[in-house]
């Protein structure tokens, strides 16, 4: 790259920094930022297309094409050359633009006379706005002088278009972070939720792209550079022996920060122009660019972390922290890329909803969300780059939509619905005290999952008879190392104390496939929902499940005590296993501790395998809990975290109620107490189906206590069962449409 090419980009940034200082309207300025790049480029042609929505591109601006086709040339996403580059985010090139494949004639531009094409996008931080191009006579192909300059403007333009420089009329030329947005994305809790948006990270606003001297703006940059490199070498002193995972990450950040072409990418952007921050986030938007694209795991990884890394420069160099002096709304919901769940059990109960363009179903963050009861909706793509803090915003965690800035009448609709909510939970309330016993006599015991201290004051307001899942693992989540026994012992003891005279069920550690706590070596299997997880770990390393064992029988103190093993295959497992508990019960006995009044020892039935376990497993557990989650998909070899195929299989399929009908027997048979533990307990028609099968106990969310009871005192479940029978001897692949037309003609 010869000195001389620099210093015109440097000329043509100058010049467009000029125009862009000037007074005037949107369209004035793109119209001459065109000319100006035809003329610095001794191009014939300069065209600017900016997305008038997710999918259209529209011609906003031009010289050397027809005048009378601005704002009215439009084609789709991959439509044409300009379409091609705005799908794929990266320059083309050609010296024989119609005879490229999918090159697409627009006969309104007059550009048929115009054979070499120059295209690159507008794109800030991975998000498309628009495609910048050049087009001449002569049959060439641009230099990479070239192909670099007009990026580099391209750039520019990407940040005056998010400071709303080229605001005008029309929706190409709207405001940004104005307009409504719906975002699809997949449910991980359910709820509904109405607020502001709170960001985790506020966004960093470049507010200078152009600079005048590249010197002083090398100089920014290595002086923040070198402090990012000592920041993260101090972090690494600070990280603890047993976590390998933040080491690992810390690791890679280091790596990325003494990078020579990292360095050498970013100082020739600043030599054409770009101040230290621009230079930064157009290789950040490269990196996110490239993570579209990248199909392997661990590369996109290593990618999010240059993304990381380049936000924490980004913040040395503008002084704009994560702290902005913005108050919190009295509403939040949070709006992120991803979090972790010690981040998210920060904000707490604060939060209406949650957000986050990443995560997973059943991701530490799904987990603490529901936990905390929160409306969490996940993959909503792109969000956070939409989202200003402030900005109302609607969480229907039912569907795994998200609205952003809603019109009115959105607005009105879920102000509706949640109304609708409240009245309900009003009604919930005064059957809160009574029994969940159906229209024939039948009672169902409906017990609530918890997993965290914030969870016990739902107990008594919820009408939940007791703790059916406490989910253990949480307190091994959320801490940087593994607690200690003492400490577990006052937890636990807290938690009897919340109870009272009702029961809890202790879960023993569930941890494993998507559950890899921060101390904890990640294990690379191929299928780690079918790996080694749970139990397996727990009889593997019973080192901690000895202590923890230890620290329940500590908590219980003379109190009856309940312990559940989870993810029990085989018979040998449970046997395993509750001789564990057994050798921890004597161990406590010869130290003189109180033990428990009363233990009861069951398991979590997650695999179709202990369905058809020896009747001596069935007779030896004090109580069996089917874990709904994962045994639907392990029973239609359907994966819960693949969008796919998650959805296709319907709890209330006639094989899957079938299945549970004979776990029902073989529990009868052996007078062992059996309960239904999942997402669908608390489903109300669900509940229903599963009451009417058999099952006398449903383990679920707070909230979902009062609907299930509602629906459950009017309903007949011997009516029920007939309609299922009789669904189920049709030869329909589910019952639910019958039960659905059941139910809407019962009072």
């Amino acid at each position: 790259m010869t000195q001389n090419s620099e210093t015109e980009s440097r000329k043509l940034l100058s010049r467009l920094q000029a125009i862009m200082a000037e007074a005037g309207e949107g369209q004035e300025r793109l119209d001459k930022i065109t000319d100006l790049i035809a003329d610095s480029m001794g191009t014939e042609v300069c065209s600017i297309y900016l997305l008038r929505d997710a999918e259209t591109l529209e011609l906003c601006a031009t010289q050397g094409l027809a005048a009378e086709a601005v704002h009215v040339t439009r084609m789709r996403i991959g439509e044409g050359l300009v379409g091609r580059v705005a799908r794929q985010a990266r320059p083309i090139n050609t010296a024989n633009a119609p005879a490229e494949r999918g090159f697409r004639y627009m006969a309104e531009t007059g550009e048929e006379a115009y054979s070499s094409f120059l295209g690159v996008p507008i794109q800030r931080l991975g998000e498309r706005l628009g495609v910048l191009v050049v087009q001449s006579k002569d049959e060439r192909e641009y230099s990479e002088d070239e192909i670099y300059a007009i990026e580099v403007v391209a750039m520019v333009l990407a940040e005056m278009t998010e400071l709303g420089a080229f605001v005008g009329e029309g929706a190409a030329l709207s405001a940004r972070h104005t307009s409504q947005f719906m975002f699809k994305g997949t449910t991980a809790q359910e709820g509904a939720a109405m607020g502001h948006v709170w960001l985790h990270e506020p966004r960093v606003v470049v507010t200078n792209p152009v600079a005048d001297d590249p010197a002083v703006e090398r100089v920014r940059l290595n002086e923040a550079v070198d402090q990012l490199r000592t920041d993260i070498d101090q972090m690494l002193t600070h990280v603890s022996k047993g976590d390998k995972d933040q080491a690992e990450v810390l690791e890679a950040y280091r790596m990325f920060a003494r990078s020579r072409g990292w360095m050498r990418r970013m100082e020739e952007d600043i030599e054409r122009g770009l101040s230290a921050e621009a230079a930064v986030e157009k290789e950040q938007s490269s990196a996110r660019a490239r993570m579209e694209t990248v199909p392997d795991a661990y590369l996109r990884e290593r990618l999010h972390d240059l993304d990381d890394l380049s936000n924490r420069l980004l913040r040395l160099l503008t002084g704009q922290g994560t702290d902005t002096g913005a108050d919190m709304p009295l509403d939040p919901v949070l709006v992120a890329r991803n979090i972790g769940p010690g981040e998210l059990l920060d904000y707490g109960r604060s939060l209406r909803g949650v957000v986050l363009e990443e995560g997973s179903v059943g991701s530490h963050a799904a987990i603490v969300a529901r936990a905390l009861a929160i409306p969490l909706v996940i993959h909503a793509k792109r969000i956070s780059t939409e989202a200003l803090n402030g900005d109302p915003i609607l969480v229907d965690g039912d569907q795994g939509i998200v609205h952003l800035r809603p019109e009115d009448a959105v607005s009105s609709a879920f102000r509706d619905k949640l109304a609708m909510q409240a009245e309900a939970q009003e009604r919930y309330a005064s059957i809160r005290d009574k029994p969940a016993t159906s229209k024939c006599g039948t009672t169902i015991s409906l017990q609530m999952n918890a997993g965290l201290m914030a969870d016990l004051p739902s107990l008594p307001s919820s009408g939940a008879e007791g703790v059916g899942l406490f989910r253990t693992e949480l307190q091994f989540l959320t801490r940087a190392r593994v607690p200690r026994r003492g400490e577990l012992a006052q937890l636990y003891a807290k938690v009897m104390d919340a109870a009272g005279d009702k029961r809890v069920i202790f879960r023993t550690l569930d941890i494993g496939s998507d559950k890899v706590l921060p101390y904890m070596k990640p294990q690379d299997e191929p299928n780690p929902a079918l790996g080694w997880r749970a139990i397996r770990v727990g009889l593997d390393k019973p080192g901690v499940m000895r202590m923890q064992l230890q620290a329940l029988i500590r908590a219980a103190n003379g109190r009856p005590l309940s312990v559940m093993f989870p993810f029990i295959a085989q018979f040998d497992e449970f046997t395993a296993a509750r001789d564990h508990l057994m050798r921890e019960m004597d161990r406590e006995a010869s130290l003189g501790h109180v033990l428990p009044s009363d233990l009861k020892v069951g398991a979590m039935l997650e695999t179709p395998s202990l369905a058809f376990a020896p009747h001596q497993f069935f007779e030896m557990a004090d109580f069996i809990s089917i874990g709904g989650n994962d045994l639907k998909q392990f029973f239609f070899a359907a994966d819960r975290e693949n969008e796919r195929v998650r959805r296709r299989y319907d709890t209330l399929n006639v094989s899957f109620l079938t299945f549970m009908e004979q776990i029902v027997h073989r529990c009868d048979e052996a007078d062992t107490p059996l309960s239904f533990c999942g997402e669908d307990a608390g489903r109300p028609v669900e509940a229903v189906c599963f009451a009417a099968m058999g099952l006398r106990n449903l383990s679920m969310r707070p909230a979902s206590i009062g609907p299930v009871k509602s629906l459950l005192r009017r309903v007949d479940l011997r009516e029920a069962r007939s309609v299922i029978t009789e669904a189920r001897g049709s030869g329909a692949q589910s019952v639910r449409g019958a039960v659905m037309d059941w139910l809407k003609r019962q009072s």
